[in-house]
């Protein structure tokens, strides 16, 4: 099927065409050769008159085919709702990025959580180093302590499902885990940048510290109403505002996982593709800051992940994917499409292989999910590249 819509840089003289015939031949190729159990994409142009939406695989493990209208484990694309909590409250002047965030978290959440070659970095870590991921703390989920194996990968191979706190986590961080490097210059783009949940768990402490509520009311009111996010939801706190079907299992390899408590510990939030394309929308048009140019702090001063070879690192982004405060931009090196590139998108991706893009080149959006554990790269590696070329196919002399 397409559709079309005017181009939204320039003055329309050709109209977009979205492949949906081919859009969904990569949902079932990835379903088929990539062994995963499901595949969900949504895509729509920014002013939202044209849009498509697919799923191949199955939701359940009982077979029922997955379908766009289930919701899904948005996993790590909420790193965008947790910087945008944090950036009302630079507005408002209740924080800064420049703030330590010793000065809004007790003692047992910030002593001595990074202390690197006898020297204590703790106090010098500040909300924009947690946001730009350039804190160098190490990650409690996915770092190995010495001798042993994360909590992640326990977790994968079927250890015992569990609740985690902040407290615990910090704990851990203080007492089982090693930084992986000083705390960097958040503004500079040479500064070394390393993904960390650690970072993202303690703007939440503050977010909840700040505004004396806890993450659900303020998502829901800074985001979800805003936004008309109506089937969105915090797993085992929160209802969507329009009954949702049961939510798609998520996999390690055949195996549904299994582990409620950690997953609503975590505050995991679960959408559809149509309500994650409504947030990015929201968040591009400003419609969910005060002042709508508060944006472009998220989008500033953009460092380009390494490449370690640590097992923690291979699960989460690398480069060439860069990072802002809160926000992702890819784009392949011109050396891998010399002769077509492929154009930049923003957004934020999850682990279990989440994705929420705003390609400015075609002025679309495209939200999705593979759902496997494991799958943490198939945004990049695979939705982002086909997805584009498609739609790119479909637009010759664009």
């Amino acid at each position: 099927m397409e559709h079309s819509v005017p181009r939204e840089d320039q003055v329309a003289r050709k109209q977009l065409k979205i492949p949906g015939d081919r859009l969904q031949v990569i949902l079932d190729d990835l379903v088929e050769r990539k062994k995963l159990p499901h595949a969900t994409l949504g895509v729509e142009t920014v002013d939202g008159s044209v849009s498509w939406n697919g799923s191949a695989g199955i939701a359940y493990p009982d077979g029922t085919p997955m379908s766009p209208d289930i919701p899904y484990f948005i996993a790590s694309v909420d790193k965008l709702y947790t910087a945008t909590a944090i950036l009302k409250l630079v507005e408002k002047g209740s924080i800064s990025l420049d703030t330590p965030i010793s000065e809004h978290l007790p003692p047992e959440l910030t002593d001595r959580i990074h202390v690197r070659e006898g020297v204590d970095h703790s106090d010098q870590i500040t909300v924009g180093h947690l946001l730009s991921h350039t804190s160098g703390l190490a990650d409690y989920l996915e770092d190995r302590p010495r001798g042993g194996k994360s909590l992640i990968e326990l977790l994968l191979e079927g250890g015992e499902d569990r609740e985690l706190n902040v407290t615990t986590a910090m704990s851990v961080v203080r007492n089982d885990l090693a930084p992986h490097f000083p705390p960097q210059n958040p503004e500079s783009e040479r500064s070394k940048v390393r993904y960390c949940d650690t970072n993202y768990l303690l703007l939440i402490a503050i977010i909840e510290a700040l505004y004396q509520r806890g993450l659900r009311e303020v998502f829901s009111d800074f985001i979800f109403t805003p936004a008309g996010m109506q089937q969105t939801y915090f797993l085992g706190v929160s209802e969507p505002l329009v009954p949702a079907r049961e939510p798609a299992a998520l996999w390690s390899g055949a195996q549904a996982l299994d582990i409620p408590k950690v997953l609503v510990s975590l505050r995991s939030i679960y959408s559809t593709v149509g309500d994650q394309i409504a947030s990015l929308r929201a968040l591009l048009r400003g419609q969910l800051f005060d002042d709508p140019t508060t944006l472009g702090l998220m989008q500033r001063s953009w460092k380009r992940f390494g490449m370690p070879l640590d097992s923690a690192a291979l699960r989460a982004p690398s480069s060439p994917i860069e990072y802002g405060f809160g926000m992702m931009r890819f784009a392949l090196p011109r050396m891998y499409t010399p002769f077509r590139p492929i154009p930049p998108v923003l957004g934020h991706t999850g682990s279990t292989g989440s994705w929420l893009f705003h390609c400015p080149r075609y002025g679309l959006l495209f939200a999705g999910t593979v759902d496997e554990a494991s799958a943490g790269a198939i945004p990049f590696r695979t939705i982002v590249p086909r997805v584009l070329r498609a739609i790119e196919n479909a637009n010759r002399g664009w």
